[in-house]
């Protein structure tokens, strides 16, 4: 290489280039990291479901961009009357009480069912399973205590500025909820102040 093709540091072209690269990669990568902290600071907000408006539709489970879906279904312990035969659990049209899969209204079978004791069963929903369609939460809510009910799950969701679920939804029950409080629980009190 020619003394001509050094700049006045030294450098030839091609190492200038290469630590041009390894500079901009930086950069991106401090962008990057920059954008993941502000997408955590508290004033941001995320997209959540509001589990007193919600209807159940089946929208979460195929309008969400990310299969199987961010919104899963969860479970207000404090609700739930740990019943022999859940209607989130079981098909309405069960002939009988049997945890068999054709009595089952999931369609992955992401309720897991466990004697407590002798009638009472525990109801859990196993998240990888579970696709948000929410048939458990319908069953629940029409023939229960509405102790299931779906939320966005913050640890996959991709916070899409506009929500292709949130657009879908027939009850407007998707809003934007503070980023450091994502998720809108049910509660005993609450469902005893519907009741009244």
């Amino acid at each position: 290489m020619s003394e001509q093709e050094k700049d006045k540091d030294g450098l030839t072209r091609r190492e200038f280039i290469r630590g041009g690269a390894r500079g901009a990669m930086l950069v991106g990568l401090g962008g990057a990291a920059g954008g993941l902290i502000a997408r955590g600071a508290s004033g941001d907000t995320v997209w959540q479901i509001d589990p007193d408006k919600c209807v159940a539709c089946g929208n979460c489970a195929t309008y969400c961009v990310l299969k199987p879906s961010a919104v899963k279904c969860v479970h207000a312990f404090d609700i739930c009357y740990y019943c022999e035969k859940c209607f989130g659990f079981f098909d309405l049209e069960a002939a009988e009480v049997d945890a068999g899969a054709e009595n089952q209204l999931c369609p992955t079978g992401a309720i897991k069912r466990r004697e407590v004791r002798s009638p009472q069963y525990e109801y859990s929903i196993d998240e990888q399973l579970c696709i948000g369609c929410g048939k458990c939460v319908k069953g629940c809510a029409i023939h229960g205590k509405g102790a299931l009910f779906l939320q966005v799950r913050h640890d996959r969701c991709l916070n899409c500025n506009e929500c292709a679920i949130a657009a879908a939804c027939p009850a407007d029950a998707f809003r934007r909820v503070p980023a450091d409080r994502p998720y809108l629980l049910k509660s005993k009190r609450k469902e005893k102040d519907q009741r009244h």
